[in-house]
């Protein structure tokens, strides 16, 4: 029993530092995404109709908002 114990924790102490590097990468691509984003939005902006209508940055906003669980 305390043979299996061991190999439980062992095992347990395994997937808790693998959740961490994955939590970590997790961030990383989140904020490339958000950097990714603010440079689309920007670009979206630069190219924004004369008119001031600009329904392409609307439909970026909601999709992203969608994307979020």
């Amino acid at each position: 029993m305390e043979r299996l114990n061991s190999k439980l924790y062992v095992e347990n102490c395994y997937i808790m530092k693998e959740n961490e590097r994955l939590r970590k990468k997790a961030e990383l691509l989140n904020q490339e995404n958000q950097q990714l984003l603010f440079q689309l939005k920007q670009r979206l902006s630069e190219t924004k109709n004369p008119n001031g209508s600009n329904n392409d940055n609307d439909i970026c906003s909601s999709s992203s908002a969608s994307g979020k669980s």
